[in-house]
């Protein structure tokens, strides 16, 4: 028998690929395509918040620019209204003591003294200015002329100038060359060799010279042609026969004052009046303790007041009072040396001091001390503020080459421009060439050891003069600006007196 035949198997059931199980597989790309888009567009949204961000920033960065500038506006401007007001408080200063107003109680006084009792009233006399004073033999002047002469004095105003900021013109362009026409030279009617000249104040066609010969003479210059003529001449020779050291103008322009030695207890200080040629006066006090004063100039303020620098290292103030001079002693330790040059600032009560131990010294006068002290590298000869930027001033140094240093008061230790020129008859730079500012503040005039009036213009990158003037046989010493006229008057030790004209 056979065996049996297998099973029959049944064709297992297919399933359908397209069950739902296929869906799935499609699920996570899409998810993952929806989360690339909402990255793109979270992207583009930061994108465009950094850009709004970043004009906001520009925009407070220009508004923030814009206010600084008009902070820096305002705060100028009320600087220089802070500055009017100290001005105009100034002027208002010498009405508060208006006490020349009733002149019948002072015309007795001033006349009946003199001749009646001369020996003992000296004291109520000597104090006043004009020319009531001390034992000289030329000090008794005409009662009447006397009384014209300190009635004149509460009328007295001193100029107020506006501050002009030159520094930041200073170096950075091109000098503008002054065109000469030749100049007249006159004798100067000295015997000696000449040490000083200067500007009357109020009247800029007036100039005193000095000498060793003791006179001081008094000259008129005519700006048309120029000339210059011989007003009047006195002798100014101290009792020990001491010439004057230097010479200042009282800022009313009627007086002259005089400076000499401390030395053998001579007189320190004379007083003359040009309306009254031939006599002088000598004030009593004497602060200063030994050797020469070298330098004496008055103040630029309302209170009018003079400071003397001498060689015994002192800086005396000599205050104007009533009629009368009082002194005080500034410092006498800040400099070791001779005091060569003393200067006032005009915008605040400063005075400086320059010395022949390398120092500037600034002091302060309201806070009685020293405000700042500056050394440099060489003797300092004499100083002379800007007559326009009330920061800039100049100093004269022994350096050849480099004899005028320009330093702002602010920056303190730090030139503002340096000038200087080469001298061919001699490398010594003597302490009797000064220099003068022109009255816009642009230039400067030096004399020097060659027969040359050097001129610079601080506008002007370099540092030699931008021209020289050929205007005497020998030493020049001083080249003085006029204020009203194109002119310049020099003194020179050939003993003459130099006019020259410019455009």
């Amino acid at each position: 028998m056979g065996d049996p035949p297998p099973p029959v198997l049944k064709r297992p059931k297919l399933e359908n690929d397209d069950a739902p199980e296929s869906k799935p597989q499609f699920q996570p790309s899409s998810a993952a395509h929806s989360t690339k888009e909402e990255d793109d567009i979270a992207e583009e949204a930061v994108v465009a918040l950094i850009a709004h961000r970043e004009l906001d920033v520009e925009r407070c960065k220009l508004k923030l620019a814009h206010y600084q500038s008009l902070l820096d506006t305002a705060e100028k401007k009320l600087s220089d209204a802070q500055e009017r007001l100290a001005r105009y408080r100034d002027r208002r200063a010498p009405p508060t003591n208006p006490k020349p107003s009733p002149p019948p109680p002072a015309r007795p006084q001033l006349v009946i003294p003199g001749p009646n009792t001369r020996p003992h009233p000296r004291p109520e006399p000597m104090p006043g200015l004009k020319k009531t004073a001390a034992p000289s033999s030329s000090s008794a002047a005409p009662p009447q002329e006397r009384l014209r002469a300190v009635e004149k004095m509460p009328k007295r105003k001193i100029e107020q100038k506006e501050h002009q900021n030159l520094i930041q013109s200073v170096k950075k362009s091109s000098a503008t060359v002054l065109r000469f026409y030749g100049g007249t030279v006159v004798p100067s009617q000295h015997k000696r060799k000449l040490r000083c000249l200067e500007l009357c104040p109020t009247n800029d066609q007036l100039v005193v010279t000095s000498a060793l010969d003791g006179v001081i003479a008094l000259w008129q210059v005519q700006p048309k042609g120029p000339s210059i003529s011989l007003l009047s001449t006195t002798d100014c020779f101290s009792p020990n026969h001491r010439w004057p050291e230097d010479v200042a103008w009282h800022p009313d322009g009627e007086t002259i004052f005089a400076v000499y030695s401390a030395d053998n207890g001579d007189y320190q200080v004379s007083v003359m009046n040009r309306s009254m040629p031939k006599q002088k006066t000598f004030l009593p006090v004497k602060p200063h303790t030994k050797g020469i004063i070298n330098n004496i100039n008055f103040m630029p303020w309302s209170d009018v007041c003079f400071v003397t620098g001498g060689s015994d290292h002192a800086v005396i103030l000599w205050q104007e009072k009533d009629d009368s001079w009082t002194h005080k002693k500034l410092h006498k330790d800040s400099h070791s040396s001779a005091v060569m040059g003393v200067a006032g600032l005009q915008q605040k009560s400063t005075i400086l001091s320059v010395g022949a131990d390398k120092r500037i010294i600034s002091f302060d006068l309201t806070a009685g001390r020293t405000e700042s002290k500056n050394l440099i590298d060489c003797k300092c000869m004499s100083v002379l503020p800007n007559p326009c930027d009330f920061n800039l001033y100049m100093v004269q140094t022994a350096a050849p080459g480099k004899q005028l240093r320009l330093f702002d008061i602010r920056l303190r230790q730090i030139e503002v421009h340096t000038l200087g020129w080469k001298q061919e008859s001699s490398e010594s730079q003597s302490a009797l060439i000064n220099q003068s500012w022109s009255s816009d503040g642009w230039y400067l005039s030096s004399g020097s050891a060659d027969p040359l009036i050097h001129i610079f213009d601080i506008r002007h990158n370099g540092q030699n003069p931008c021209q020289s003037v050929q205007a005497h046989q020998k030493r020049v010493f001083k080249a003085l600006w006029h204020k009203t006229a194109p002119v310049l008057t020099s003194i020179s030790s050939d003993l003459n007196i130099g006019i020259h004209k410019y455009s």
